[in-house]
């Protein structure tokens, strides 16, 4: 299975891919399943390296996983210089999922917490986006995918706090600016904003009574899964969502509805 956009085939790069019950690496799955080649980045160099090893011998795609530093403007252009000199069809698609939560109350937040989490969430879109940005333009096809936060839009109230809104609000500016910037171009820009979704971003500060509680305050009953999460994503970096830029998908189970 090869695919192909009216310009040949082409690579999804992924941030945070690694973890095996991420967001990231359901997303490089479906991207997979649907014949893109597929770039994984992450911190964790094993975990990316053997994720796409996965999806390689499973889906028969191309894939390559890479280490990289997010917040570290020289690593991901790095990551970027190594995947425009492979043997990979040209970038098409980019997914920002790498971020952290942070459930520290506002005033028990220090300068090292807060940086932490803007630098993963926020900077990292943003230095992740202008480093593959180049190879979008140059091969005339483009979509990026950026990830926000129901958190963002109300103020909290799922499980991270103030220093996550605050950062995944940014990711949603940053978002809808760059969508204007690159429309000259044909390339999309748009978020998805989750509710609570079943992953490890939370694991070691919660509980299963709290899990249950929070899949409880959802009008659908569950939490989502990142199968849920990385079909949106798939679509729209498809040739379909070529009309949406500079949107806020809402992905939540009517936990937020604007």
């Amino acid at each position: 299975m090869s695919f192909q956009t009216g310009v040949g085939p082409r690579t999804a790069v992924v941030t945070g891919a690694a973890s095996p019950r991420g967001i990231g690496f359901a997303t490089a799955r479906r991207f997979a399943v649907e014949g893109w080649a597929v770039v994984l980045l992450d911190l964790d160099e094993a975990g990316a390296k053997s994720a796409a090893d996965t999806l390689a011998q499973d889906h028969g795609v191309a894939a390559l996983g890479l280490e990289v530093d997010v917040t570290d403007q020289e690593s991901v252009r790095a990551a970027a210089a190594v995947v425009a000199a492979s043997d990979l069809p040209p970038v098409g698609a980019l997914a920002t999922v790498a971020g952290v939560a942070s459930p520290v109350p506002f005033l028990e937040v220090d300068l090292a917490e807060w940086r932490r989490v803007v630098d993963i969430n926020l900077t990292g879109t943003f230095l992740a986006c202008q480093a593959f940005l180049p190879a979008m333009i140059d091969g005339g096809y483009g979509r990026i995918v950026t990830m926000s936060s129901v958190s963002a839009q109300q103020g909290g109230g799922v499980f991270s706090k103030t220093p996550y809104s605050a950062a995944k609000a940014g990711v949603l500016g940053l978002t809808r600016s760059l969508a204007r910037e690159m429309a000259p171009y044909g390339i999309t820009v748009n978020s998805i904003s989750p509710g609570v979704v079943d992953t490890d971003i939370r694991a070691g500060a919660t509980d299963a009574e709290n899990e249950a509680r929070l899949a409880a305050s959802v009008p659908l009953r569950r939490q989502g899964t990142p199968d849920d999460i990385a079909a949106l994503i798939a679509f729209l970096a498809s040739e379909d969502a070529s009309y949406l830029t500079g949107t806020t998908q809402n992905i939540n189970g009517g936990s937020y509805i604007a």
